[in-house]
């Protein structure tokens, strides 16, 4: 992928559309759990700025609320209350630092024994195809409004000139918002009585966590699921940025700076951070991949944070029409995946990559679920453990190369 060459006009304005992109995700995470929308996006941009300092402003990573931590927070919140949860994101953090510095002491050996390409490349297709129901739910609210920002973001890549090549999805959601409204679809109320100016709720009602030992250990094992997610999307990110990240800066650094971010939200009542795949689909898209630009894009939440008005009209957007621009958006990450085995020519004649790939891909597009008392592991994380796990047992019929 050729990197474009951006003005600073313009590196801002494709730094506010990534916002755009993750923004539904951000706030919809703290709204199902009951914390502070303000305060996620806060957090997100916060944690982001963590990252970027930690891998040395190498990464083009955007951090937002993790959706792998929805069901634990509402178990845990009921079992031992919010303020006692909260303090437990800390043995999210704890996973993260954990792996950062087993990866930091084997090396890269270490990553490629665990992660070869016949594994990374099937959990970034799971990336992809996994959240495609969520986007699809989305846009099953109203269909006419996701084709609309569907074919009118598709339109602006297939044949936009300049900016409007750069912002494809600024012009989706615009067009399919200007749409809802002429239907009378978008409810504005929110927006009339949202103040101008208003500090996130930690700002303005801080308190210092409450640790408790039973939270902070539940929290622990659910942080495997987006820790192995998390080396996905590094991978995924460098794929679509043509850089080794898991090489330079490092993926112990990636991980340390993930587990700071998380560790911040724990602090501050914001819930725990992961590496966003909405927005490397949209650098995918772009052709942007300018860690400056991710950094526009976290400076643009804090300030999103402190505006009640602009806040308010985001979150006015529909449902449907996010939803198009999400299936573009995650079916990019999907062909990224097809790419990384291609250009990794991983040999599927081999009995046991077929084995490998198909098992992986088919727990994870089947919502496959392992339940431990009260420990629950499903999705990517499951799926690219398992992965991990056939790697290491099912034994070479080949010899390698």
């Amino acid at each position: 992928m050729v990197n474009l060459e951006l003005s600073a006009t313009r590196k801002t304005i494709v730094g506010v559309q990534f916002l755009f992109v993750a923004f539904s995700s951000t706030v919809l995470v703290p709204l199902l759990v009951g914390l502070d929308p303000a305060t996620a996006l806060f957090t997100a941009g916060i944690g982001t700025l963590l990252f970027h300092l930690v891998t040395k402003g190498a990464v083009p990573i955007f951090l937002g609320s993790s959706f792998a931590f929805i069901a634990p927070i509402l178990s845990a919140s009921a079992q031992w209350g919010m303020p006692g949860t909260i303090a437990a994101f800390a043995g999210v953090s704890l996973v993260y630092f954990v792996m950062s510095a087993l990866i930091k002491w084997q090396g890269r050996k270490f990553i490629n024994r665990l992660f070869p390409p016949v594994v990374i490349g099937p959990v970034i297709i799971l990336i992809g195809l996994s959240l495609s129901p969520a986007a699809a739910n989305m846009a099953k609210e109203n269909w006419l409004l996701a084709l609309v920002s569907l074919i009118t973001a598709i339109l602006a890549v297939a044949f936009g000139k300049g900016m409007a090549k750069l912002v494809p999805v600024v012009i989706g959601i615009v067009v399919g918002y200007v749409v809802a409204l002429c239907m009378g679809v978008v409810d504005l109320s929110a927006v009339y009585s949202a103040p101008w100016f208003a500090l996130p709720s930690m700002l303005t009602d801080f308190h210092l966590p409450e640790f408790a030992w039973e939270p902070f250990v539940f929290m622990i094992p659910v942080a495997i699921a987006p820790v192995i997610e998390h080396i996905g999307d590094v991978y995924v990110v460098s794929a679509v940025a043509e850089k080794d990240f898991v090489k330079d800066p490092g993926l112990h650094r990636t991980m340390l700076g993930d587990g700071l971010a998380c560790l911040f939200a724990s602090f501050v009542g914001g819930p725990p951070v992961t590496t966003y795949s909405e927005v490397t689909g949209a650098m995918q898209i772009t052709r942007v991949t300018h860690p400056q630009v991710i950094r526009i894009a976290a400076g643009t939440a804090i300030v999103f944070s402190v505006i009640g008005k602009l806040s308010a009209l985001l979150q006015s957007i529909p449902s449907a029409v996010l939803g198009g621009i999400m299936l573009l958006l995650f079916g990019s990450i999907a062909s990224v995946g097809i790419q990384y085995l291609i250009q990794h020519k991983v040999d599927f004649s081999e009995t046991r990559n077929i084995i490998i790939a198909s098992v992986t891909l088919t727990m994870g597009i089947g919502g496959a679920i392992i339940s431990f008392g009260t420990f629950t592991m499903s999705g990517i994380g499951l799926s690219a453990l398992t992965g991990v796990l056939l790697n290491l047992l099912v034994p070479q019929t080949k010899p390698e190369k």
